[in-house]
């Protein structure tokens, strides 16, 4: 496992060192500990972001009118579908007025923007394909199924041809971003196609699949998987270990018969060619890119959802296959969060999450990804359709204010994030370690709605000081090193920062504290005119006696 890490810096290293354009460092990805960091413009950078509907970025009248709602939500960033029929309409005539006009409103409106190609694949089907690769179906090879009519006209991942047109579009695409945001840098990341996969069927069934599926498993795969075997993500390990590691023969051979086997051919095979458009995307402009996953239900087997896409059991197929890919990505609407945040962050891949619900829940999400997991990007899906007052507003306020101290706490001990995920479990079993201390975290249960999210984050700055900011919560301490027995609060301030400063709106002691035994969000209940429905943050000091 040491190892694997130690491979996956150095490839995140050596696939987004910065380049100049215009004088100024593109947007990269580095590593700080154990985390990897979004640079932009110098500076770590956390994207607070929302993505927009499918069509709501292919019309600039439209969008015109959402920049001030979003600019009201507090994002930073929107992640906006850039699609491969507007681009190349005709073959080899490229049509790049949406883009730009696109960047120009996002810069009006001080966002930035990851722009996500619909390319040969949204959602597992071909929709947005351009015209003249849809009607040509002897040129541009389509999957079979298992009737061997194709009724949702997929195209294959294993037509070369395919692969070579869209890598052209998609390099004239980056070449024309480096030309015209260069030296802005709007455009800040990249994501290539969405959701690919294939169903009902884990795999293509055409005779060209068949073909491919009856030959060697590719040198290049087993030889990841050789080098990777000791600490490849456990669902594929087993499925391996079942034939004895066999190196050769075809993928039955080496994989063994069933669902499985065939989920790994199409991951290879996507993972291929997405990686040869990521690659020919990057020679011209290499921001950094990722593909996102539709994930598999709890009962789900391989079909049920869009298979050899970059789920998590299939992660070490995707890293054989795409290394100019540099992380994958969840789009998690299942219940489940933190469990799909912990698989995604298997053997260093960065947490990025490009699609998410909308619900209240989703405050406390984008809190516990930023905080808990280092996320480089949390964004729910429509983000247009939030209500005006929805709690994910206050939310990226504080989180905006606190990036400064969160992403200097990256890759270290000094930062937890906290959220109830189960109602019905009403509290934490124990307490979490905090850089020196360990955290006593309580969800309150009076005095605030049951519905609403309990949710928060803790930050040690100092040797006896904390930010704790959130909602629903009560926190006490524990100092872990030697010294005198207890640890008490010391003060409470209620405020924000602006530019990084603290400004204290509130001293709190009292009721607000329970006499200086914990610090609360809200701080009391009972007091109307502290608006008990919003998110706070609070400064607290601690000390040590016997």
């Amino acid at each position: 496992m040491k190892a694997l890490k130690v491979l996956t810096v150095l490839l995140i290293a050596l696939a987004t060192c910065p380049d100049e354009v215009g004088g100024a460092a593109r947007p990269y990805l580095a590593r700080k500990g154990t985390a990897t960091q979004l640079i932009v413009d110098g500076r770590p950078f956390i994207m607070l972001a929302g993505e927009l509907h499918n069509s709501s970025s292919s019309g600039l009248e439209y969008m015109e009118r959402m920049w001030p709602k979003l600019k009201a939500l507090h994002l930073n960033t929107v992640i906006a579908a850039t699609s491969w029929e507007l681009v190349e309409p005709q073959e080899g005539q490229f049509d790049f007025s949406l883009i730009d006009g696109l960047l120009a409103q996002a810069r009006q409106h001080e966002m930035r923007l990851v722009l996500l190609w619909f390319g040969s694949w949204k959602n597992g089907v071909s929709s947005y394909a351009p015209p003249w690769v849809k009607k040509d179906t002897m040129r541009f090879h389509r999957c079979l199924g298992s009737s061997n009519l194709n009724t949702k006209d997929v195209l294959t991942p294993l037509s070369q041809e395919t692969r070579r047109v869209e890598a052209k579009a998609f390099a004239a695409l980056m070449r024309h971003l480096r030309q015209v945001d260069g030296d802005q840098h709007t455009v800040v990341m990249v994501q290539v196609e969405n959701e690919v996969g294939i169903m009902p069927e884990p795999r293509d069934l055409s005779p060209q699949a068949d073909a491919a599926f009856n030959s060697s498993v590719p040198p290049e795969l087993m030889s990841y998987l050789a080098a990777h075997r000791d600490s490849l993500i456990p669902e594929l390990h087993s499925h391996w270990e079942k034939t004895g590691f066999r190196m050769t023969g075809t993928w039955t051979k080496v994989f063994g018969e069933g669902l499985q086997t065939a989920e790994i051919f199409s991951a290879w095979h996507y993972a291929t060619y997405m990686n040869a458009v990521a690659r020919a995307g990057k020679a011209e402009y290499p921001l950094p890119m990722y593909v996102n996953a539709w994930l598999r239900g709890p009962d789900g087997k391989p079909g049920d959802y869009p298979s050899g896409g970059p789920l998590a059991h299939v992660m070490d197929v995707w890293r054989a296959g795409a290394p100019d890919i540099d992380l994958l990505a969840p789009d998690i609407y299942l219940p489940d969060f933190k469990g799909i945040c912990a698989e995604y962050t298997q053997s260093g891949n960065p947490l990025l999450i490009p699609e998410a619900r909308t619900d209240d829940e989703a405050v406390a999400r984008a809190f516990f990804a930023v905080a808990e997991h280092d996320a480089l990007c949390f964004a729910p899906f429509g983000i247009e359709d939030l209500r005006d007052g929805h709690p994910l507003s206050d939310g990226y306020e504080i989180l905006q204010q606190l990036t400064p101290f969160i992403t200097a706490a990256h890759g270290g001990n000094r930062m937890v994030g906290i959220y109830r995920q189960d109602r019905e479990k009403e509290q934490p079993d124990d307490p979490i370690a905090v850089g020196d201390y360990r955290a006593n975290i309580r969800y309150m249960t009076w005095g605030i709605p049951e519905e609403a999210p309990r949710y928060g984050l803790i930050i040690q700055t100092g040797a006896e000081e904390f930010v704790v900011a959130g909602y629903g919560i009560e926190v006490s301490f524990r100092a872990t090193t030697p010294g005198p027995r207890y640890t008490n609060i010391l003060d409470v301030q209620m405020g924000h920062f602006e530019n990084g400063q603290w400004q204290c709106e509130l001293p709190l002691n009292g009721d607000e504290t329970a006499a200086n035994s914990v610090a609360k969000i809200p701080p009391n209940t009972r007091n109307t005119f502290l608006d008990c429905s919003k998110p706070r943050i609070l400064k607290v000091r601690v000390y040590r006696h016997d």
